[in-house]
């Protein structure tokens, strides 16, 4: 079986730290920054190779942030609605969420392939807000990464940032961020935004 290793495909190396840098781009356009455009013909032999290796571990070696169940529960009991946007696969985000008993938790999911234009535009976090009932103003997207910022900023939809990904809080200064957070548990003091 291949592996997405690059160099081992005629490809060249990635850095951990480059790799780090496409959380949250689609397939596509996660290959282009990896490799360029000059390698754009072997695009959809990564995402078929990714593909399938992330149904082989993903759902498995994904581990929650310990303070993420309570967290989930808290907000819950406050009634607030809770949705996912991902570009990753929902059917691999529900079957984490059912492991982990927080599937109900969750009033909508919009999964890479519920939509045609992944993040970072806005059609994934708009039609989770559609599905919510909400508007764009009156909905908070939380996310981890420069994509979701920018997707954030492209539905015009407030920002907070959780630095508990590999995004470093100076990334987030060319964006319209209500507020950065150390961890998903803070979300719980927070009073507006």
């Amino acid at each position: 079986m291949h592996r997405l290793r690059p160099e081992s495909n005629g490809l060249p190396p990635v850095p951990g730290e480059a790799a780090c840098r496409t959380i949250g781009l689609s397939l596509p356009d996660t290959f282009a920054a990896l490799v360029g455009q000059e390698h754009a013909g072997r695009a959809d032999e990564f995402a078929r190779l990714f593909i399938q290796r992330a149904d082989e571990v993903v759902a498995d070696l994904t581990v929650l942030f310990e303070s993420v169940p309570e967290t989930i529960e808290r907000l819950r009991r406050r009634g607030i609605s809770l949705g996912i946007v991902s570009t990753k696969f929902r059917h691999r985000i529900e079957a984490i969420l059912e492991r982990e008993n927080l599937l109900d938790a969750f009033d909508v999911i919009v999964g890479g392939e519920d939509v045609s234009a992944h993040k970072p535009g806005p059609t994934g976090l708009l039609t989770a807000v559609e599905r919510l009932g909400s508007t764009p103003a009156s909905t908070l997207y939380v996310g981890d990464s420069v994509i979701d910022a920018e997707t954030a900023k492209r539905a015009s939809v407030p920002f907070v940032a959780i630095l508990s990904g590999t995004t470093p809080k100076e990334a987030f200064r060319d964006y319209p961020v209500c507020r950065v957070l150390k961890s998903l548990s803070e979300l719980l003091a927070l009073e507006d935004c």
